[in-house]
């Protein structure tokens, strides 16, 4: 169990909204492409209050970069498609070692899920533990310019290394270090001042009122008690 999983959840019980054409979208969607099962409702769905809030988040974008947007890469993720890419990653981390995923020990296996889990939340059924993404207020993002190019960010959504850690490139004395730290501190000022938080181990990953969010809020704020105002969606 991770330290967030233990923030109490009061679902607020929101439904799922469909993501408004305002905001650019990665098409075909990355996992429905891998054929990762979506058999009731969008990857581009979110929670009626966070779908509110990103909108609020385009705009403080816009404000300092005129003709930017947000480009969704991921949102509303149920738990099977989560099982899914857990084990297609898998899959990438024994190939990169060199292991046959079907061949691998027990030890072997935790040793590659060891790697695969700081990115990828474990795909358990239990309510009390959603995944962030199961329960519709965690999206994924990056960034695109007024003439629809792709911002780089100095790492690829979902890379399984440590340029995906927000903070990666503080600090290096490199013209593009300062660059994509500059991309990345813009995507969060945008995100936090519309009430959002970013995971701390990807620059593209941010959620409103899920548990990772509470327990974020309440190291930030000391004393505070944030819970979750949203469990695993349930369709």
């Amino acid at each position: 169990m991770k330290p967030y999983q233990r923030i109490p959840i009061h679902d607020s019980h929101e439904p799922l909204l469909e993501l408004p054409a305002v905001f650019a979208r990665f098409d075909p969607h990355p996992y429905a492409k891998l054929g990762a099962p979506y058999p009731d409702y969008s990857p581009f769905a979110l929670r009626s209050s966070v779908v509110e809030r990103l909108q609020q988040a385009q705009t403080y974008l816009q404000q300092l970069q005129p003709g930017w947007r947000l480009q969704v890469f991921d949102a509303y993720r149920p738990v099977p498609v989560q099982q899914f890419m857990v084990e297609y990653t898998l899959a990438v981390v024994c190939t990169e070692r060199g292991w046959a995923v079907d061949q691998i020990t027990p030890q072997q296996r935790q040793e590659a899920l060891a790697q695969v889990h700081q990115f990828w939340a474990v795909p358990n059924l239990n309510p009390l533990t959603p995944p962030p993404h199961s329960t519709g207020a965690a999206v994924d993002l990056t960034l695109i310019d007024a003439q629809g190019r792709p911002v780089d960010m100095g790492g690829e959504l979902d890379e399984l290394s440590l340029r995906s850690y927000p903070d990666h490139y503080v600090g290096l004395a490199d013209a593009s270090a300062e660059m994509y730290d500059a991309h990345r501190q813009l995507l969060n000022y945008c995100m936090a001042q519309a009430g959002f938080e970013r995971h701390y181990h990807e620059w593209w990953h941010f959620s409103y009122g899920d548990q990772l969010w509470a327990w974020l809020r309440n190291r930030r704020h000391l004393g505070q008690t944030s819970t979750a105002q949203y469990g695993r969606f349930a369709a």
